[in-house]
């Protein structure tokens, strides 16, 4: 589970996040945040790592609160994303999106998002559930 949060009990990590999870444990292998608001070459760093990751791996994306600033900034990024299966591009101010993903089998994609700020954000935010099973 990973949780986050502007205001609240858990670390802010704005922008994109990105979690490797390795599919023989379902354990995080990696985590790298892409701060898209604060940093305008943030969308070029994550377009570059997605691009660097190996076909098959599985990917989990959280992004908890876009602006219009840093979604400016992720128009970089936008067609990369798509290319995994999780578009993104209608996600407008204090939206939120997760998706995981498998790199190079974009049918695989889970993506829930909202697109805008909601009165209730909290009860409306993005999750999925998904289950990736290797069989013999």
């Amino acid at each position: 589970m990973w949780r986050a949060s502007w205001w609240g009990e858990y670390p802010v990590h704005r922008g994109v996040n990105v979690i490797i999870v390795d599919l023989s444990t379902c354990i995080r292998q990696a985590w790298h945040s892409f701060d898209t608001y604060g940093d305008s070459t943030a969308a070029v760093r994550l377009h570059d790592y997605l691009q660097g990751l190996s076909d098959g791996t599985v990917l989990v994306g959280v992004s908890c609160e876009s602006t219009e600033w840093g979604h400016n900034h992720l128009q970089y990024v936008f067609p990369t994303l798509r290319a995994l299966g999780a578009d993104v591009a209608d996600v407008r101010y204090r939206g939120a999106f997760v998706f995981v993903a498998v790199k190079g089998d974009s049918s695989k994609t889970v993506l829930d998002r909202m697109r805008a700020e909601a009165l209730n954000a909290n009860a409306t935010m993005p999750h999925v559930n998904t289950n990736f099973c290797k069989c013999d």
